[in-house]
């Protein structure tokens, strides 16, 4: 019985000396945290670990993350209570200003008038494609690129985008592969990372001067408010 007690004081010390807490040595032996606490109370306390110091971190902020996300949920739900059901019309101007923001334009140093809109974000391709059946923009003239790092899972995200644009395989062009960059930090990475979508409208100059046109009656517009 004696031997046992001191080769059980002599497991705990050495746990002790190898940084584990009291409660760690107490779960790996089963003895009490005051046999413990009188085996190795003259040993120096070990610095906490980065580990454990992460993993208290994250137990005493994980209350508050899903109170944080609990109340983001319900403020996006009220809001988008407050949109309710779109007119023709605020879609048409909430499509101008999408494309104006998101879509390419013409410079002056490079001179184009092609309506092509790329995005990374589904919902934002959704609406530009609404946007576009309200203008009578048909799907024939609808073409489709898919841009995405070449280390991520070309086919799956390929498939994705078919799905979200309802289209078939022919309205799609060669997907571009984005080089790998050891220096670059990717921050876009996961389940959820399927690249960036671009969509190309086919014979759409005179399209792109009503935008440009649109976007400026907007401005205007916006100026003279009261």
């Amino acid at each position: 019985m004696v031997q046992a007690k001191r080769e059980l004081q002599g497991k705990a010390r050495e746990l002790r000396a190898a940084g584990k807490t009291y409660d760690e040595i107490v779960s790996e032996l089963g003895v009490s945290k005051s046999s413990v606490s009188l085996w190795v109370r003259d040993l120096p306390r070990p610095a906490a670990s980065r580990e454990h110091c992460r993993r208290m971190a994250e137990a005493r902020w994980e209350p508050v993350r899903r109170r944080r996300a609990l109340e983001r949920q319900r403020a996006k739900f009220r809001a988008a209570g407050e949109i309710g059901r779109m007119s023709d019309r605020e879609l048409f101007l909430v499509g101008v200003g999408l494309y104006w923001s998101e879509g390419a334009k013409s410079k002056p140093h490079r001179p184009s008038e092609r309506v092509i809109f790329v995005n990374s974000d589904p919902d934002m391709i959704r609406v530009f494609l609404a946007w576009l059946e309200l203008l009578g923009v048909g799907r024939d003239r609808w073409r489709f690129a898919l841009m995405i790092h070449e280390r991520a899972d070309v086919t799956t995200a390929e498939r994705f985008w078919r799905e979200v644009v309802d289209c078939g395989p022919d309205s799609f062009g060669k997907t571009t592969l984005k080089r790998h960059n050891p220096k670059t930090v990717r921050k876009n990475v996961g389940e959820g990372y399927h690249g960036c979508l671009a969509v190309k409208v086919l014979r759409s100059a005179d399209l792109y001067r009503r935008i440009e046109g649109w976007w400026y009656g907007i401005v205007v517009a916006a100026g003279s408010q009261p």
